[in-house]
């Protein structure tokens, strides 16, 4: 199997209104998460059936955010794989861009609170947990450089690792990262 590419950069409008629906958000997230699954698989994460599933399965493939994976032993049914390690949407400058920007981010964020809460109190890692939110007057080119930097450092922290292959001492972790201008643009900007 070849190489994974590092990113699939989503520009066209009608691509990034393929990611609103909440049930191809959750598949996305696996599959982007280093999973590689059926679609019987991706039915029970979505809480639909396969045959619905199928029909978003193929609009995600259409549009080049996911990819049919290598034949399963048994040869009845082909899994789905991310064709890369993240998904970006660079159209946000669109409605359609913004739209499917929240409504991703608004999954994601719901994910990560879900995680808080199911959290144990007696987790051994509950310590390492963090949530933070900072606010920054950085100029546009800062802004730029510090979301770069950020996305680097957690590349950084990949080394090659998926859901499939990782150390047995190793715990998935998430991460949520958004870097989002806030007020008016200065006159000077």
């Amino acid at each position: 199997m070849a190489a994974k590419k590092k990113r699939v950069v989503l520009t066209d409008p009608r691509a990034i209104r393929a990611l609103a629906h909440p049930a191809r958000q959750r598949i996305i997230d696996e599959l982007y998460g280093g999973k590689v699954l059926t679609a019987t698989e991706c039915a029970e994460l979505a809480g639909l059936t396969p045959s619905a599933t199928s029909y978003h399965l193929r609009a995600l493939a259409r549009w080049g955010i996911i990819e049919r994976a290598d034949t399963s032993t048994d040869g009845r049914e082909r899994p789905w794989r991310a064709p890369a390690l993240s998904l970006v949407i660079s159209s946000q400058s669109t409605r359609a861009g913004r739209l499917a920007s929240q409504a991703m981010l608004r999954e994601k964020v719901n994910r990560v609170v879900e995680q808080f809460e199911e959290m144990p109190d007696d987790d051994p890692w509950d310590e390492l947990s963090l949530m933070a939110n900072t606010r920054l007057w950085l100029t546009k080119p800062e802004a730029e450089t510090l979301g770069k930097e950020l996305t680097e450092l957690i590349d950084s922290y990949r080394r090659g690792r998926t859901a499939a292959n990782h150390p047995a001492t190793t715990r998935q972790v998430s991460t949520l990262l958004a870097l989002v201008p806030a007020g008016k643009p200065s006159e000077q900007s």
